[in-house]
């Protein structure tokens, strides 16, 4: 799923594009991607893009008069750029079309499970109410950093991903802040003590920010191609990178699969040596599910 850097990059390409110009025509090529029915699409058309505004994970089109497109692309939805007006959709994987005098933006969707959504709101205040209530990590003071970790007892793994505390950190992202700061995805975040909470807060913004920049310097002046937005990136320290050696230390990269996603992390740098249990795996392996390295396993 696309996560802060990549989102900020579309608004930031979407905006030097769009903003100015008179949205001609939305089309809608898979009708349940559109998840309201006020306003209706004819009320958005033929407005000029006042703004384009990032709300979490979401992409959020502003039109005149307080009408807006709000884009979630979950795990599979993408976004191109055709300079030519009137461009037709991707056969099979089109969600949506919308078409201005210098170009037209496609929603596409590469998936069997369609998830990406599409709102149309009326009033700043509605469009508020789509929020999960997540704050912008870029935003926080180290006190509150700690407060919004702290509220719950339950894993820093996923405090971090909670989109009621924290906006636009997923899967990928949390696996390279936890990696960054040395702490087990496992650990509970009331185990986690004032040093290892302020390393945890410098890390999130030092990780995010250098992902953002890092796409900036990749695409430049250009929109992101359909397969250049992704969570596998070659730079990534552990996210993604299952059985291959931890920059850090080495050791082969550890997984836990969950559902569609895919929880990486060095159990070395990270967990003291301790591989950690996952739940599929361990019960078909039983006691040959391996706990730790082998001592006698070079480094």
């Amino acid at each position: 799923m696309p996560e802060l850097p990549d989102v900020t990059i579309y608004t930031e390409a979407l905006r030097v594009r769009i903003v100015g110009e008179l949205l001609e025509s939305f089309r809608l090529i898979r009708p349940f991607a559109l998840r309201s029915v006020q306003p209706a699409i004819s009320e958005v058309e033929l407005r000029f893009v006042e703004s384009v505004e990032r709300l979490g994970k979401r992409i959020v089109i502003g039109l005149q008069q307080e009408r807006f497109i709000v884009i979630h692309l979950m795990i599979a939805g993408r976004l191109l750029w055709r300079e030519a007006p009137g461009a037709r959709p991707l056969a099979k994987i089109g969600v949506a079309a919308w078409d201005f005098p210098n170009g037209t933006l496609l929603l596409t969707e590469a998936s069997t499970k369609k998830r990406a959504s599409i709102h149309l709101i009326e009033g700043r205040e509605h469009l508020v109410a789509l929020h999960a209530g997540g704050e912008e990590v870029f935003d926080l003071t180290l006190r509150r950093f700690i407060d919004l970790v702290k509220n719950q007892n339950q894993t820093i793994k996923r405090a971090l991903t909670d989109p009621k505390r924290f906006s636009g950190i997923g899967n990928a992202y949390s696996d390279e802040i936890l990696f960054a700061a040395r702490i087990s995805p496992h650990r509970l975040t009331t185990s986690l003590n004032d040093f290892e909470l302020e390393n945890l807060f410098l890390k999130c913004r030092e990780v995010l920010l250098e992902a953002t920049e890092r796409l900036r310097s990749q695409f430049g002046d250009r929109f992101p191609g359909s397969r250049e937005i992704t969570a596998f990136r070659p730079e990534f320290a552990v996210h993604g990178k299952f059985g291959q050696p931890c920059p850090n230390c080495g050791r082969p990269v550890q997984r836990i699969v969950r559902s569609e996603n895919e929880l990486n992390y060095c159990a070395q740098c990270q967990n003291g040596g301790r591989i950690l249990a996952d739940r599929a795996l361990s019960r078909l392996l039983k006691d040959d599910f391996p706990r730790g390295f082998d001592p006698q396993e070079p480094e």
